[in-house]
């Protein structure tokens, strides 16, 4: 049930390139996240240059304008190692396959808990699938 937000720099990736790093994304999700194949939603965000704002080296990471910002919202639980091999795959496989930096892929995860989900209907779906299965 992950929610990702993916934001860059308008002009910086072209639709193909963003589709690739949808798959990549999902990719790695179902490898580490153990999410369903089915279970993506993604948003991408193109934006103007002074609406895009980042320190090109923070902690010693020197960034470039192909910077991705990629916001992943899920149910808390997975282990930090979990959450790290994530991010290592997510560097790794996108610096292979688009090609871009490694410095340029930025992740930051945000836990929820069932109830902070309606997949439509106004229903808390999450909710009912843990009450039915006990």
């Amino acid at each position: 049930m992950p929610f990702i937000r993916v934001s860059y720099l308008e002009q910086q990736y072209e639709s193909h390139q963003l589709k690739r790093i949808s798959q990549t994304i999902m990719e790695a999700l179902i490898a580490h996240f153990n999410v369903p194949v089915d279970d993506c939603f993604q948003v991408f965000h193109a934006h103007k240059r002074e609406e895009f704002v980042y320190s090109r080296n923070y902690l010693n990471v020197e960034r470039s304008d192909g910077l991705l910002f990629i916001q992943i919202t899920c149910k808390s639980g997975r282990t930090t190692e979990q959450k790290t091999s994530l991010y290592k795959t997510l560097a790794t496989k996108l610096s292979t396959t688009l090609p871009m930096r490694k410095e340029d892929v930025f992740v930051v995860l945000v836990d929820t808990e069932f109830e902070d989900w309606s997949f439509g209907n106004g229903v808390a779906q999450m909710l009912q699938r843990t009450t039915e299965e006990v």
